[in-house]
C-alpha cells in the first residue's frame, strides 16, 4: 500500500475505535505510519481524510449488512416468517458493527455542521430503505417504488429505534419473534 491508502486504512481504523470527531490528525498519522503532513498533501485536511474513510466505510458495512440480511431467507416464507427470520439477523449484527452504528448516532448530531456527510447519510438512507423493503416484504428491486418507499421508511425508522435502544441496553433486545407479536398486538 502507498501512503494514501495506509492513511485512509489509518483513518478507517480512528474512526471504528475513536469515533469521527474525537480523532484528531495525530491519531491517523499514529495509526497509518505516514506523517502529518501526508494528510494534506493527500487529502487536503483531515476533515476530507475522514469523510473519505467514513464513506467507504459506510459502504463495506452497506455490503456486509446486505449480505447479512438475504442470508437464507425461504422463498415460500410469509412475510412474518421472513420478518422474524429477517430481524433476528439484524440484531445480530449490532454487535459486529456496533463501533459502525455509534458513529452514526455520533454523525447525526453533526449533520448540520458537516454538509458532505449528511448528503452521504441522506443517500445511503434512501438505499437502506429499498433494500429493507425488498428484504422484509420480498419485492423485487424497483418493483414497486411506492411501496418500497412506504414500507422502506417504516422498517427504518423501527431498525433506528431498535438500534439506539440496544446500544443502550443490549440485554433487553426484542428477537425477531417478539418484534412478530408485538406488531401482532398493534395491528389487532
Amino acid at each position: 500500500m502507498g501512503n494514501r491508502e495506509d492513511l485512509l486504512a489509518g483513518a478507517k481504523q480512528c474512526l471504528i475505535e475513536k469515533g469521527y470527531s474525537r480523532t484528531t490528525a495525530r491519531d491517523i498519522a499514529n495509526a497509518s505510519g505516514v506523517s502529518l503532513a501526508g494528510i494534506g498533501y493527500h487529502f487536503k485536511s483531515k476533515e476530507a481524510l475522514m469523510n473519505e474513510a467514513l464513506f467507504e466505510t459506510m459502504r463495506e458495512w452497506g455490503d456486509e449488512l446486505g449480505a447479512t440480511l438475504a442470508a437464507d431467507v425461504k422463498a415460500d416464507a410469509t412475510p412474518l416468517e421472513r420478518f422474524e427470520a429477517a430481524w433476528d439477523r439484524v440484531t445480530a449484527s449490532f454487535s459486529r458493527l456496533r463501533p459502525l452504528w455509534v458513529t452514526q448516532f455520533e454523525l447525526l448530531g453533526q449533520i448540520d455542521h458537516v454538509p458532505e456527510v449528511r448528503e452521504q447519510l441522506v443517500r445511503s438512507i434512501k438505499e437502506a430503505r429499498t433494500g429493507l423493503a425488498e428484504l422484509f416484504e420480498g419485492l423485487e428491486p424497483g418493483s414497486d417504488p411506492a411501496r418500497e418507499r412506504l414500507v422502506g421508511t417504516v422498517y427504518q425508522a423501527m431498525l433506528t429505534g431498535f438500534l439506539s435502544q440496544w446500544l443502550l441496553d443490549p440485554d433487553s433486545a426484542l428477537s425477531g419473534r417478539e418484534v412478530v407479536t408485538a406488531l401482532r398486538m398493534i395491528t389487532s
